[in-house]
């Protein structure tokens, strides 16, 4: 992981033509995204359709990724950032509440605003380098995923942050039209060039699984 320092981000939405800033505070976001090898050893899992341990998570969905932040705070130590409903009832469903601790020091997944102030790194344009050197997309992927970190990072060092798969932040994406969906950003190794940018954002139903979808891991910093 690397230490994000704090700063602020504005974000946008094409749909409803808005845009927003917001503060970000220190944190430690994930060089890479969960892999399939790591997602493995955790929860003794193989979800995604494609297989191979260097290979992003893919087929899991947004609840999948708040039970491996907690499990894998478990087993090392750490205090999880999620309480789950009963400690560990199925979170899937519309009615069922997951309650973030952002003072525990486990891991969770990252905000909506977080995840898009790491991915530009301080650049403003749509993306942070030429899209064929940074990204697996449709236009270079053979329409397959590929191994995390074969790409260029981003100047905080961070890989994969657009293309490959998309991932799972922890907003509800609009909760009056919407209801429980929420946020996926990045882009795929399916997506054409337009969806592989800073500021797109998709959403889906926690529950939602598919295979260009993953997720990375971030924790919270003391303070």
């Amino acid at each position: 992981m690397v230490t994000v320092a704090p700063g602020r981000v504005t974000l946008s939405d094409r749909r409803t033509e808005r845009r927003w800033s917001v503060g970000v505070a220190a944190y430690r976001l994930g060089v890479v995204p969960v892999t399939q090898g790591w997602y493995a050893r955790v929860t003794g899992e193989r979800p995604s359709t494609a297989r191979g341990d260097r290979l992003p998570v893919e087929g899991v969905s947004w609840a999948d990724a708040v039970r491996f932040c907690v499990a894998l705070s478990r087993r090392e130590g750490l205090t999880p950032a999620y309480r789950l409903p009963d400690d560990g009832a199925d979170v899937d469903g519309d009615r069922t509440t997951v309650e973030w601790d952002p003072t525990a020091d486990g891991y969770r997944l990252p905000t909506e605003a977080e995840w898009e102030y790491a991915c530009r790194a301080g650049t403003t344009g749509p993306r942070y380098g030429p899209l064929d050197e940074i990204a697996w997309y449709r236009g270079n992927s053979g329409e397959r995923l590929h191994p995390v970190g074969d790409r260029e990072p981003n100047p905080w060092g961070l890989y994969d942050m657009l293309g490959n798969a998309w991932e799972w932040c922890w907003d509800v994406y609009d909760a009056e039209v919407y209801g429980s969906y929420r946020v996926l950003r990045g882009g795929g190794w399916y997506d054409e060039h337009w969806s592989c940018r800073a500021s797109v954002r998709r959403r889906s139903h926690p529950t939602f699984r598919i295979d260009d979808v993953g997720f990375r891991l971030a924790r919270s910093l003391p303070g």
